[in-house]
Order: C-alpha cells, then structure tokens, then sequence
C-alpha cells in the first residue's frame, strides 16, 4: 500500500520561512534586493576580472569562477521562493524538486572545490613562489576548474538519483522554503539510514575533505608568514588571503553546521537561518569582501570607473 501511495505522488509542498500572511509582503522585498544585489555584485567582478588585465593571474580567475557559480547559486532558490511569497500555494512538482536539489547540490560542491582551489592557490604563492607560475599556468586553472565543475556534477547526480529512487508517503509537506536534501529525505516512508549515511559521506568527501586541505593550506601559510621578519611583509603577505579567509569561515562553517549531521536534528527552524546565511547571504556578502578587502580589485573597479567616466 505504502508503494502505491509512493508512486502517486506527483508534488510536494514548501512549508516556506514563515506561514504568517502579514510578513510575505515584506520578505518578498528584503530577499528581491538581495537577490538584485547579489547578482549585480556578483557581476561587477565577474567584469572587472574579465576587463582589467592586471587582474589576470590564477587567484583571480578562480575568483571569476566563484563569482559565477555564486550568481548560478542564488538562482537555484531565490526565484522560486519569491513566487511562492506571492503565490502562497508553495506546490512543487516532484521533477522540479529534484531538480532544483541538483543543481543546489551541484553548485554548492562547485563552490567548496572552487574555494579549496584558492586557497591551494595561495599557498602556492606565498610559499612556492619559484615554482608558482609554471604550477599554476593557465591551462591548468582551466582544466582544474573544468574538473572541479564535472566532479560536482557526478557526484550530485549520484547522490539525487539515490534520494529520489526511494519511497515518498504520508506529508508531502516539506519543512523548509526549497527542497533541500536532509528535509526531502524526512518524508521517505523506507529505512533512511543507509542514506543518511551516504548524505554524511556525500557532505564528508565535498565539505569536510576541501576544508581540511584549507586548513592545511592556511597552516602552511601562516608558517611562512611567521617567517618573515619585516612586518610591513607579513601584513602585505597575508592580506592576499584575508578576503577569502573570511569567505571560507561564512562558507564553511554555516555549512559544516547544517550537512554534517543527522536529520533527527534537522527538523527545526534553526535549520532554515544557518540555510539562509550559506545559500542567500553569503553570495551577497562574497563581492563586498573580495572587493573591499583587496586592494587590486578596489584599483581596477576604480579605474574601470573612471574610464567609464571619461567615455
């Protein structure tokens, strides 16, 4: 029977951020400027990296690519939850939920190997820097990038196909304002443990495994900072890192909180703030940190700015 009512379900519901009629008018416009910002952001330095030559070296190239998969990722979420502020019916078919959980997986592990990538980056300039220029060409931050691209594609694939093959029964009413992976599998009517188990060891190898070569990488770094005696050097040295620093501690650390656990824990409204912050937030925050914490990005914005002005 259980079967039977698994294979006529043909949608499920968005429990949405909150169910009170009052406050959709006023969160339809807090996130329609965010969602504005974050694109427009998101695309001042996409262009300024692709315009201004002096920004041509690898650390920039991934912070293009950031960008983009940034953009990409707020797109997945935004639109569809500002409908549903409009909407108030909040149905999704089970094709579109599925979808919208890949490409939301997709570009999230895009997102951890790109920020892994510069932070590897780093460490290659500040401490290999004889060796960092034929490490680092151009054709392998191509190839790296395309590979951190195809990487997340098949892993997301795997771990969809593996959510969605198993039985939906009783609610369909899913606890959140998108269809992420540890409230869609709540509604499975099966034994869930062995895809908790799989979620935790997806969330392992695309979360923990790209943060522990951060970390690793920011050791080695500091180190090497500590080595240099003058101060004016150790400021200039690190202050390369501090922007992306920032981003992999928002990043990171609102992700680890929420993916790295079980979904008994899930099922609260603390679930939905920590989603919020990685997935709406912080892709709006990434272009302010990357272009007020570096000073060649500043440099180029200004002087494509005033170029602009001049024209």
């Amino acid at each position: 029977m259980e079967t039977q009512n698994a294979t006529k379900l043909v949608d499920f519901i968005l429990a949405g951020l909150s169910k009170a009629p009052y406050l959709q008018p006023f969160l339809f416009v807090i996130f329609l400027l965010i969602y504005i910002f974050t694109i427009l952001g998101n695309m001042i330095i996409i262009l300024t990296v692709t315009m201004e030559t002096q920004l041509c070296c690898p650390m920039y190239h991934f912070l293009r690519n950031l960008s983009l998969t940034e953009v990409c990722y707020v797109s997945v979420t935004v639109p569809r939850m500002l409908r549903d502020f409009v909407n108030h019916e909040n149905h999704i078919s089970f094709t579109f939920c599925a979808t919208q959980l890949y490409f939301f997986c997709f570009l999230g592990t895009t997102e951890c190997f790109l920020l892994a990538l510069m932070a590897y980056d780093r460490y290659l300039a500040i401490c290999q820097p004889l060796h960092y220029r034929t490490v680092m060409t151009k054709t392998i931050c191509f190839r790296v990038s395309v590979g951190c691209v195809f990487a997340a594609m098949i892993l997301s694939i795997g771990q969809i196909t593996f959510v969605f093959s198993l039985p939906f029964c009783g609610t369909n009413v899913i606890d959140h304002y998108f269809c992420d992976i540890l409230p869609v599998v709540g509604l499975v009517c099966a034994d869930t443990y062995a895809n908790e188990m799989t979620i935790l060891m997806y969330g392992a190898l695309v979360i923990a495994s790209p943060f522990v070569l951060i970390l690793v990488s920011y050791a080695r770094i500091l180190a090497a900072v500590v080595g240099i005696h003058s101060e004016a050097g150790r400021k200039k040295t690190f202050s390369t890192c501090g922007s992306h620093l920032t981003s992999v501690c928002l990043f990171y650390g609102t992700a680890i909180v929420t993916y790295l656990r079980k979904k008994s824990s899930y099922a609260n409204s603390g679930a939905k703030i920590t989603s919020l912050l990685y997935s709406i937030v912080i892709p709006m925050l990434n272009p302010l940190i990357y272009s007020l914490r570096n000073s060649q990005v500043k440099q180029a914005m200004r002087k494509h700015i005033f170029r602009n002005k001049q024209a």
